[in-house]
């Protein structure tokens, strides 16, 4: 079953915080204008551009978006243990699937420069070797049911599912082929994230993650 995660997981793998410390800030006034104050915050390791309000220098910042969930029921123990766990994994998983995501991106990108089909499957096959090798030993690593919520996440950071990623790089038959193995275990690389419907308590933990709320 652990060869089944390496194997699938780094398939995928192979296709292919916000964590600003406000350790002290200072102001560097300037004139400009009609004598209108402006200055700069620097709030470490980010720079904001700022007004200065009847003497108060305000920082003006972009925020991220906030989403706020209502507070959960659990109806029992077993919930909450379960709960727990899908936060342990979505925080193991969910960077992989973002990197995941940035490879096939960059990979796409460059490949749309290669002259011919030729230099274009070579460059893949070499990013199979290197991808498998970099990433074997973390994938390695992971469980089951870790495995099979990243091949979810996968389709949440690139709108795709495993199935299409594969046989947009690889081909349908590596792809078909993939699927098959998939299915031994009871799995499919064609499953979709469903973020509103079966998948919703997975995508408010994903958000949470993201938020640092969690």
């Amino acid at each position: 079953m652990r060869n089944y995660i390496h194997i699938l997981s780094v398939i995928i793998v192979m296709l292919l915080p916000l964590s600003s410390k406000a350790q002290y800030h200072y102001a560097d006034y300037a004139t400009k204008g009609s004598g209108a104050h402006s200055s700069t915050i620097y709030l470490m390791p980010n720079v904001y551009p700022a007004v200065l309000i009847e003497g108060d220098t305000v920082a003006c910042m972009t925020l991220r978006e906030f989403i706020k969930y209502s507070p959960l029921r659990f109806y029992s123990h077993k919930d909450v243990i379960q709960y727990n766990k899908l936060i342990r994994d979505v925080k193991r998983t969910l960077p992989y699937a973002k990197q995941i995501s940035k490879i096939i991106i960059e990979t796409y990108e460059y490949m749309e420069t290669l002259p011919t089909e030729k230099a274009k499957q070579k460059h893949l096959e070499a990013m199979e070797k290197y991808l498998y090798k970099t990433y074997k030993p973390q994938m390695s690593k992971l469980t089951r049911s870790q495995g099979q919520l990243l091949i979810k996440l996968v389709d949440r950071e690139t709108n795709n599912s495993a199935y299409g990623i594969i046989d947009g790089f690889m081909g349908s038959f590596k792809a078909w082929t993939y699927n098959v193995f998939a299915g031994l275990f009871g799995n499919s690389l064609k499953v979709r994230y469903d973020p509103y419907g079966k998948d919703r308590l997975t995508e408010r933990v994903c958000v949470l993650v993201e938020q640092g709320a969690i």
